[in-house]
């Protein structure tokens, strides 16, 4: 009798399998700086890069003639120039290599708009891609891989690759194996491969050796309790993660773009006029694309690849989900102003994609004579381009907010990432409530009340006395005791947050006191609303200013 599968098993049967390039330039560092720097270009002399150790000028990197000719990583500079005495020797530099790097790894995404950069043995040497369902449009897996390492080597870059079911088993082959697109069990792929293409630490492969355990296989039917008391955890997790059984997620360079479209170029363009006008284009197939999903986008992005393989990526939001094609380049339009000379083509732009994230439905538009137009999206696309032109900041809402202190009852928020506002918080106010509020309650000097709990007769502010005529009050506001000091700020989700006012603007400083307001008119009919912090019978009571009614 046919076992019933579960939905989750058939779910399983039905994605396809992942399936993940991994890029190996073990020259990397001596192949950028002989590719960029003019003088190494010329020149024919073996070259090696150093750093300091223990006191030691060590070689660290070598290209493939200083390789060829005997020396080896390690080596100190005085016993490599015994060896070769016409090596040219420079002093490493690991950020400037390391970013270099990531530029490149973003160029890669012409490839797969899934690119990252492993940093397990080094900051830059290894890149890895998720080639699943993108294989096809290089005609198959072998041809991808063939592609990808002939053009890197017509450039000068040593390199192998490996294509494989998992991140770890396509490293371990792009590094120690033979076999370069496995599409047999990744345990016998494996199994013949040393320990260290386990991406291990240096103690543990030395560990592993003297004990005997060279090969993976070795480590397949071995019992795992020993193996985690005495090389720690991290060699299970490496295993599994070889092996598939557990997941090892990459972290793309690039937004993951969900649904994009491009454009290539037979020959370079450099003029951001041309940009544009290929940007407004792909936005037409792009808004073909989400329509026939049903779909729109709130966040854009535009990457423009270079000739010397290198990146520019531009990005726009909308305030919400759209798929207009006019107004979609628009906004790539107004951000292009904010460029002025950062906008660099290098030697000349040969692909141009447009992505969307962010991609929720959309409904269809109706247009006739029973559509109903308040405004509302016309409005909303003027904050975007605002926003667009003059950054997220520049359009702010205020955001209502349920607090007992009035000064907190308002938060700026930009438009484009606006929340709804908290409902008690939209209840009215029954009491009296100034026409013009103060930022932070400003502290006055008053005269003793001539009765408990009852208003003064008169303040000083800012160097001003005024005599109040009325009074009415107290209207009673608990302190928040369980808040932390806070300002009217300017909060946004992912500018972080910024104050409306400088630091040390603040005068007065809450407290774990009750408020007593009062609206207090003068003898020149001016009505103000003032406060005492705390109750009466508090020893020397603080009076402030808080706001003016009209």
């Amino acid at each position: 009798m046919a076992s019933i599968l579960s939905t989750s098993q058939m779910q399983a049967e039905l994605l396809p399998q992942r399936r993940f390039l991994a890029l190996n330039l073990p020259r990397w560092a001596t192949d950028y700086l002989k590719r960029h720097d003019p003088f190494l270009k010329q020149s024919d002399e073996p070259l090696a890069l150093y750093e300091k150790q223990k006191g030691a000028m060590r070689i660290v990197a070598l290209d493939s003639e200083a390789a060829r000719q005997g020396l080896t990583l390690g080596q100190t500079v005085y016993d490599g120039r015994a060896q070769l005495p016409s090596l040219n020797v420079r002093e490493i530099d690991h950020p400037m290599l390391a970013a270099a790097f990531t530029d490149f790894a973003d160029w890669h995404s012409y490839a797969s708009p899934m690119v990252s950069v492993l940093g397990d043995a080094a900051p830059y040497g290894d890149l890895v891609l998720d080639i699943t369902g993108v294989s096809h449009l290089f005609g198959g897996e072998a041809q991808m891989l063939e592609k990808i390492t002939s053009r890197l080597t017509e450039l000068g870059f040593a390199v192998t690759g490996a294509i494989a079911p998992t991140i770890g088993s396509a490293w371990a082959i792009s590094h120690f194996g033979r076999q370069r697109v496995l599409a047999g069990r990744v345990d016998e792929a494996l199994a013949d491969l040393p320990v260290a293409a386990l991406r291990l630490e240096d103690a543990q492969v030395s560990s592993l050796i003297q004990v005997g355990i060279k090969k993976i296989g070795q480590l397949l039917n071995r019992e795992r309790k020993g193996l985690n008391a005495r090389f720690g955890a991290s060699l299970l997790m490496r295993l599994d993660q070889a092996l598939g059984h557990i997941e090892e997620r990459m972290t793309p360079r690039l937004p993951l773009a969900e649904r994009f479209v491009e454009h290539r170029f037979a020959d370079p363009i450099g003029l951001m006029d041309d940009v544009l006008m290929c940007a407004q284009d792909l936005a037409v197939s792009l808004s073909v694309k989400l329509e026939a999903e049903g779909l729109g986008a709130k966040s854009f992005h535009l990457f423009l690849y270079r000739v010397d393989h290198k990146v520019m990526s531009f990005s726009v939001n909308a305030g919400r989900s759209t798929r207009d094609a006019g107004h979609i380049s628009r906004l790539f339009a107004n951000r292009a102003e904010r460029l002025g000379g950062e906008y660099d083509a290098g030697f000349g732009i040969d692909m141009i994609r447009l992505a969307a994230s962010s991609v929720s439905e959309v409904d269809p538009t109706q247009i006739g004579a029973f559509d109903a137009d308040d405004g509302a999206k016309s409005l909303d696309k003027l904050y975007d381009r605002i926003a667009s032109r003059l950054g997220q900041l520049a359009v702010l809402r205020p955001k209502l907010i349920n607090t007992h202190l009035p000064e907190r009852a308002v938060e700026l928020e930009p438009v484009l990432a606006a929340t709804g506002d908290d409902p008690l918080a939209l209840l009215p106010v029954m009491a009296p409530r100034p026409l013009r509020l103060l930022p932070q309650p400003e502290p006055i000097t008053v005269s003793l009340a001539e009765v408990p709990d009852g208003p003064p007769p008169n303040m000083v502010w800012r160097r001003v006395s005024y005599r109040f005529v009325k009074a009415s009050g107290p209207e009673r506001i608990g302190a928040e005791w369980w808040r932390l000091e806070a300002r009217l700020k300017l909060t946004g989700h992912a500018m972080g947050e910024a104050s409306a006012e400088g630091d040390n603007q603040r005068h007065y400083q809450e407290g774990e006191l009750a408020r007593d307001y009062y609206v207090a008119e003068d003898d020149g009919g001016r009505r103000f609303w003032i406060f005492r912090d705390g109750l009466f019978g508090v020893a020397n009571p603080k009076w402030f200013l808080h706001g003016f009614f009209a």
